[in-house]
């Protein structure tokens, strides 16, 4: 029998093709033969969650947290997160603006489902993290990428977001950046908010990486004159606690769209576990103390970074701003991201994501984890300087 045809949106998520990933899941099987590798692709934290989180989870799911939980979240989660965003932003936040979702992702589809119909453009900002014109797509609206420039350090400008913006229903922007590791200045903010109230846009703000400032401040594009009422934030426990597998994040917004996508959950993910949301609580209750512990590695690194970097030529660095990754130029070799990495996985064992998985305003470029113990993490780059230094 014929099987019956699947919807356009759910075949097309991808756009066609690789999603850049090859590299990858390459480097995937290699581990499975058994081989070696030094992996330094995805953002998942060489330490895992602490263990008086996993207590308290335990703990609450033991009590008998473990049946169907409000579907906007605990009332105590969305008190915290609340509490955390108000201190950190000087923007009154109550419960009431607060939805808890299934992780940042979930929060970034449900956002595009709030704010664009099926056909309307979104933006969004080139390099992007990888999923991000999927879920456009998954969402029914038509992705466009604004591409941004390496020798702007991929800060956005006015000039690059306007030929987009007419006829578009949100921009979607990510600060601290994955994949660049810049953090978007007060400058570049204002830029930004100044183009989403004249073309009535509304700001998608992905901030999952706000407890990983190295230099600068991190700026709320909601803290903003004018921008609380069209702006949409994401957050999560995932990079600030340790927190990946337990899957849960917040969008943060005006109450009515809020209420709205209580809806929109309703009908979808039904919510998250309770034992999850009160462990997530209990981390919270731990104070910025153990965010600062979480993110120590990641700043540790960095700077172990810039010093390996700064010895050589041949590659050049985007100085890393925040969050857990390095941005490397390596357009100097001759080869592009992927050739580049393909190379050095087979020669070396050595695994990093081509900047063309990222888009095209990354071509010629490596996103670096910095997610290995140092010792390693510092032989392995090491080692990609000297590879590259050989092909300039």
């Amino acid at each position: 029998m014929t099987q019956a045809r699947l919807s356009s949106r759910i075949t097309h998520i991808t756009g066609g093709g690789s999603d850049g990933w090859d590299v990858f899941y390459r480097a995937r099987r290699m581990i499975d033969a058994g081989l070696p590798v030094v992996e330094l692709t995805i953002g998942e934290h060489d330490i895992r969650t602490d263990p008086a989180i996993l207590e308290a989870m335990h703990g609450s799911a033991r009590g008998g947290h473990t049946g169907y939980a409000e579907v906007p979240g605990t009332r105590s989660l969305r008190q915290a997160v609340a509490e955390r965003v108000t201190a950190r932003t000087g923007v009154p936040t109550t419960e009431a603006n607060v939805l808890i979702t299934p992780g940042a992702q979930s929060a970034l589809f449900a956002a595009h489902i709030a704010t664009c119909d099926p056909g309307d453009t979104a933006l969004f900002i080139d390099p992007y993290y990888a999923t991000y014109p999927g879920t456009i797509r998954g969402a029914g609206a038509v992705p466009q990428p604004v591409a941004t420039r390496s020798r702007n350090s991929f800060q956005p400008r006015a000039e690059d977001l306007e030929p987009f913006a007419p006829g578009a229903r949100s921009l979607l922007i990510n600060s601290p950046n994955n994949p660049t590791g810049v953090i978007y200045s007060r400058e570049t903010m204002d830029e930004i908010a100044g183009v989403a109230q004249a073309h009535d846009l509304w700001l998608i703000s992905d901030e999952v990486y706000d407890s990983q400032v190295w230099e600068g401040e991190h700026i709320s594009p909601r803290a903003l004159p004018g921008m609380a009422e069209r702006t949409l934030v994401m957050g999560s426990m995932s990079k600030s606690h340790a927190m990946t597998g337990s899957r849960c994040g917040w969008i943060l917004g005006p109450e009515e769209a809020i209420a709205h996508l209580v809806n929109l959950s309703t009908h979808t993910t039904y919510g998250v576990p309770g034992f999850i949301q009160d462990a997530s609580v209990f981390a919270f209750d731990q104070g910025a103390a153990l965010e600062a512990e979480v993110a120590a590695p990641f700043r540790r690194r960095r700077d172990l970074a810039l010093q390996i970097l700064g010895r050589q030529q041949a590659v050049k660095v985007i100085p890393p701003q925040g969050a857990m990754y390095v941005m490397l130029d390596i357009r100097a070799t001759g080869l592009s991201g992927e050739d580049f990495a393909l190379q050095l996985l087979e020669e070396h064992h050595i695994a990093v994501m081509p900047g063309e998985s990222f888009g095209q305003a990354a071509a010629g470029h490596l996103r670096v984890a910095l997610t290995v113990e140092d010792d390693r993490f510092a032989a392995a780059l090491e080692t990609l300087c000297a590879f590259a230094a050989a092909r300039v």
